[in-house]
């Protein structure tokens, strides 16, 4: 029996298919033998096809025949590939097994439908019934892959839930955060970014402080002014140091209009600063705590009446080098600022006057006081600062009976009217003081300084420069023995030509806190050097941590002293590169050396070795002083007269190419480095 085609709905052509199977199939004509052979092997082929599993049929009437040709007129159409499509057989033949899935569809086509008699067929298609189809089935419809083909696809990029923008869901104080971390520099650059960007970057909270002094010389004055424009209201410390582009009247305006908020403000060397800007700025910001006016050459004594009247909450006034204004206008400042407690006023005239004395003694409430420079202030000025007018005085102790004085800094350098009678007076009236600063006062010796340095407990820096008169006792018999001698850190003595290793020695040995020393063009020699290594060496621990890098403790400063010797020099930095090789521990490594500065044709071997110390190569940096300990030993045997100087200077020649070589290249730590510079130096010596 010949198979029917089942699953491929075929045209219904001119003829129908017979209801009966018992009526015998046309015998062809002889002429058409040829076309059937063609015919044939055409349905073979389809036959093949539609046996592949991909396209078998799960039910079917009857099996096929390979022999059965179809008509010409057959048309194949609407081939069903949708999963789980069955449809029912034609008569009670078997199911032919492994094709489509059974039972879960049908198949999408006209119910009803019977399949036409095709020409040259021999044994007609059974019938189909139409039990099984789809009642909804009425028209051919587009097909389906079957459900071994069909997988389920990812669903693409597109059909994908946006990514979380976590910029614009984040909220308002982050963003303001992330940009606090900016300097105001990169603020106005980011600002360009975008207008989102522009709003976040010029928020108040962002601009509570604008320091210029960075790049007060790169920004021009209208960038400079729109931003003071943009973030004035909400300014609080304001720097404009040495910003001069600030001349043109409008552009200080919007400076004195945008910001009314201010509490700290520095206008040092905005020389083009109008005196009516100025003080209309002054005005409109009456919560001033620190004003800093230095260089300004609109500052006169209307200013400071103004600061008097305007600045109740004033702590900081820094008028140095106002070279039109005098001691009248700190008068008015003194007493109309009952809070002030830094007062700076270097290189301003008048302070003979003894009014201003007695408003600064009236006071009481300073901490610091500078005066360096101020020429005019006498030691009958200084005395009543301190003691007032006509005190009383103790029977006794030959003291004023005054409050002691709340001073913790106090600079009078280059006041060269002062003597030691007026300096005693702040002896025993000055228990807080802290720095003391008395440079180029030449007319100061011993006895002026006694008092103060035995009633200061608390003095940490100590400042006596070009002292002439000054002797060692001073020193050796008081500050050695001073109430202060563990606190102090800073010593200057530079330019005390009476002064040597007598009075330094004991200094160094008793005040173990020092951390820098001014003893250039004293008398101090190398005794001073090797009691500071001594001191350093006791004071500080060691580390058998190799990585734990070493620091400068102390500085020194010795250049211009004739009796500091290479030998000194040399025991400085054998301390600085010391490694201690113990039997029963592992080798210990300083953690704090001296920091040396000396006479100029050494320094440049004495900076090499401080920075391969301070990099933790000890190896190389004890190799470059013991090779500049040989060169400097050649040397002087070279020049001391007598039998072979030729040959000693022969040595003193290779010692000095050994020491130009490792100086050069030893701090890379490679050989090829000091050969080449070994190299260029032995030809430079042949040229």
């Amino acid at each position: 029996m010949a198979p029917s085609v089942v699953g491929v709905p075929i045209e219904a052509t001119s003829a129908s298919i017979p209801t009966s199977d018992n009526t015998p199939p046309p015998t062809p004509p002889p002429e058409n033998i040829s076309k059937d052979k063609r015919r044939q092997r055409l349905l073979c082929g389809i036959h093949r096809m539609s046996s592949s599993p991909s396209l078998s049929l799960s039910h079917v009437g009857r099996s096929r025949s390979y022999s059965a040709p179809y008509g010409s007129h057959t048309n194949l159409s609407c081939v069903s590939l949708g999963p789980g499509a069955s449809f029912a057989p034609a008569s009670s033949g078997s199911v032919t097994p492994g094709y489509f899935s059974s039972g879960h569809g049908s198949l999408s086509s006209t119910p009803g439908l019977e399949l036409p008699s095709i020409k040259g067929i021999e044994v007609p298609l059974a019938p189909r019934k139409t039990a099984n189809l789809s009642s909804t089935a009425l028209a051919p419809t587009t097909s389906c892959l079957p459900a071994d083909v069909t997988v389920s696809r990812p669903k693409s990029r597109a059909s994908r839930k946006c990514l979380y923008d976590f910029w614009s869901a984040m909220p308002d104080e982050v963003r303001v955060q992330i940009f606090s971390h900016l300097k105001p520099k990169e603020l106005v650059r980011a600002s360009r970014v975008s207008r989102e960007f522009h709003k976040f970057c010029f928020d108040g909270q962002l601009w509570t402080s604008f320091d210029a002094s960075e790049f007060y010389n790169q920004i021009p004055a209208e960038s400079l002014a729109n931003i003071i424009a943009s973030a004035g209201p909400f300014i609080k410390e304001l720097n404009l140091r040495g910003c001069l582009q600030i001349e043109h009247y409008k552009r200080a305006e919007v400076l004195v209009t945008a910001c009314r908020n201010l509490i700290n403000a520095s206008l040092e060397g905005c020389r083009n600063f109008q005196r009516s800007t100025l003080h209309n700025l002054i005005r409109s910001n009456n919560r001033l705590t620190n004003l800093n006016l230095a260089s300004m050459t609109a500052v006169t004594n209307s200013t400071c009446k103004i600061i008097s009247q305007h600045c109740p909450q004033l702590e900081t006034l820094n008028v140095s080098w106002c070279k039109h204004m005098d001691a009248r206008g700190i008068k008015m400042v003194v007493l109309g600022c009952p809070k002030l407690q830094d007062l700076r006023a270097g290189e301003i005239s008048g302070f003979e006057s003894i009014d201003v004395a007695k408003a600064i003694f009236k006071t009481n409430n300073l901490r610091r006081l500078v005066l360096s420079g101020c020429a005019d202030l006498t030691d009958e000025t200084l005395k009543t600062m301190i003691h007032g007018l006509q005190p009383e005085i103790d029977i006794l102790t030959e003291r004023p009976i005054v409050p002691p004085r709340k001073l913790r800094h106090l600079d009078l350098s280059r006041c060269s009217q002062l003597t030691d009678r007026g300096v005693k007076a702040l002896g025993y009236l000055v228990p807080d003081l802290e720095g003391l600063q008395l440079n180029s006062c030449k007319e100061l010796t011993d006895s002026g300084l006694e008092l103060i340095i035995a009633s200061t407990p608390h003095l940490t820096h100590l400042e006596l420069e070009d002292l002439s008169e000054l002797t060692n006792d001073i020193l050796s018999k008081h500050l050695a023995k001073a109430p202060c001698v563990r606190k102090l850190e800073h010593l200057s003595v530079s330019y005390c030509e009476n002064l040597g290793d007598a009075g330094m020695v004991p200094v160094i040995k008793n005040c173990v806190s020092l951390k820098s020393m001014d003893i250039d063009n004293t008398r101090a020699g190398d005794l001073v050097l090797t009691e500071a290594a001594a001191m350093v060496r006791s004071r500080a621990t060691r580390t058998p941590v190799r990585g734990n890098f070493p620091r400068v403790g102390l500085r020194l400063v010795v250049f211009d002293c004739s009796s500091v010797t290479w030998t000194g020099i040399r025991e400085v930095l054998s301390w600085n590169s010391e490694v201690r090789h113990a039997s029963s521990s592992l080798p210990t490594y300083p953690t704090e050396i001296i920091g040396l500065r000396c006479y100029f044709g050494w320094q440049q071997t004495v900076e090499q070795h401080t920075q391969r110390v301070l990099r933790g190569d000890f190896a190389s940096a004890a190799r470059l002083e013991r090779k500049w300990a040989d060169y400097m030993q050649a040397v002087e045997e070279a020049g001391a007269a007598g039998a072979g100087i030729r040959r000693r200077r022969r040595r003193a020649r290779e010692a000095q190419l050994l020491h130009a070589s490792e100086e050069e290249g030893g701090a890379g730590g490679l050989g090829l480095g000091r050969r080449r510079a070994r190299t260029m130096a032995a030809s430079c010596t042949v040229m």
